[in-house]
């Protein structure tokens, strides 16, 4: 049998066995391994299995994903997210909309340490859609803008999808760190000119807008040093090469840790769950990444990807045109799959196409990225969007889906502005 049919009937295999409610890992290693056993023999194949994760993963840049982890997971024992808030409330609650918009730049500060968008989506819908709701924002729009400003976390370093695309792409992990931050903040400014926008146009009822002292405003600066310090620790540290994006991971987390220790909430059961939470996650990603590794030879040996890559670099199609088209289907398999697994299923067949098509990797990151922001709250998956209605059952799921259909389109336009000005992207990894 022809090669590219069997990786064809490889492919279809897999999505069959995920349909089935098999785990991505699992389906993943069970094809590949299969897939090999057919075309190389039962020992080729058994050795690849056995070699090939590790060789692949067993490297001292990728210890930075459990570092990311765990600064996450301790951030969030420690309490920091209710000092980012109180702290964007306070300087920026005087806006229309203000706290909305305090909301929004909160996510994204904490974002900026936990690198999750649904830990930051579930954080927020516990402490910000109360204060929302105050300030007069209906509950489904309360809800709406928590499970969007959650998903900044992803293009904001320290981002785990950055660091799974950049390990299954084999591109600089602090130079695709570097690239998100921009990008995410300018995320969050487009999210806020929206809210402002909104509050300042609608009829009837508007937002609360809460003024605060400048006494008041210094007394909230303390509570948000620790988050600054993790950033500015990651990204000069990172830019000016003064350290590896596992040296300032690590930093990262002991600054978080001191700041968890000093908290008033530090106990060796807290510890203790930090800890573990975070060994069951890193665990969780590194066995998916093996799963793919195995599928990803398999796929080489077959000559599917170069296959589909000279397909798509055949089309008459201008290059911009082929990478909508993909970038679509991108969103599209978002609203059924979860970012993590999409990539790691689909980058080793598109990535040699992008290769092949001229694109700068870091910048199609990037967008890759950005597209599945769109994923965590678009129908029927959208998974910050059930994320919220977990913590708040008393606001139904589908008018959550409804409140976030503004903020789908302010991605869009971020998307397009992305898409039009890559040097947005590409400036800050290329001072490294």
């Amino acid at each position: 049998m022809d090669p590219i049919t069997v990786g064809l009937i490889g492919v279809a295999g897999l999505f069959l066995l995920i349909l089935a409610g098999f785990p991505i890992v699992f389906a993943a290693a069970i094809t590949g391994f299969l897939g090999l056993s057919f075309l190389k023999g039962f020992a080729v194949a058994t050795n690849i299995a056995g070699l090939i994760p590790y060789d692949s993963t067993a490297r001292y840049e990728l210890s930075v994903l459990p570092l990311f982890i765990l600064i996450g997971f301790l951030a969030n024992s420690a309490g920091m997210i209710n000092g980012a808030y109180r702290f964007a409330r306070a300087w920026l609650g005087w806006m229309p909309g203000g706290v909305g918009v305090a909301t929004i730049f909160a996510s994204a500060g904490f974002g900026a340490v936990s690198g999750a968008s649904t830990a930051t989506a579930a954080v927020f819908a516990r402490v910000a859609i109360p204060e929302l709701s105050k300030s007069g924002y209906s509950l489904k729009n309360s809800a709406a803008l928590v499970a969007a400003s959650g998903t900044l976390a992803s293009l904001i370093p320290p981002s785990t999808i950055l660091v799974v695309y950049g390990i299954i792409v084999e591109e600089s992990i602090g130079k695709l760190l570097l690239a998100g931050f921009i990008p995410g903040f300018f995320s969050a400014l487009v999210y806020a000119a929206y809210i402002v926008f909104a509050a300042k146009t609608t009829s009837g009822a508007k937002p609360q807008i809460i003024r605060a002292s400048w006494r008041n405003r210094l007394a909230e600066v303390p509570r948000v040093l620790p988050i600054i310090a993790v950033i500015l620790v990651i990204i000069i540290g990172m830019s000016s090469g003064w350290s590896t994006p596992t040296e300032a991971g690590a930093v990262g987390a002991g600054i978080v840790f001191v700041m968890f220790l000093f908290s008033g909430k530090f106990s060796i059961r807290e510890l203790h769950a930090c800890l573990m939470d975070s060994i069951r996650l890193t665990v969780m990603i590194f066995a998916t990444i093996w799963g793919v590794l195995i599928l990803a030879r398999f796929l080489a040996f077959s000559g599917l990807p170069g296959a589909v890559a000279n397909w798509i670099v055949g089309l008459d199609m201008h290059a911009s045109v082929i990478l909508c088209i993909i970038l679509t289907a991108y969103v599209v398999l978002g609203m059924f799959m979860n970012a993590i697994g999409m990539l790691l299923l689909t980058l080793p067949i598109i990535f040699p196409a992008i290769v092949e098509l001229g694109f700068d990797p870091i910048w199609f990151g990037i967008l890759v990225v950005k597209v599945v922001e769109i994923g965590l709250i678009t129908p029927p998956v959208g998974l910050n969007c059930f994320v919220v209605a977990g913590v708040r059952p008393d606001i139904q799921l589908g008018s959550i889906f409804k409140g976030v259909i503004p903020f789908l389109g302010m991605d869009l336009v971020t998307i397009a502005i992305l898409f039009s000005f890559p040097a947005i992207v590409l400036w800050l990894p290329s001072l490294v």
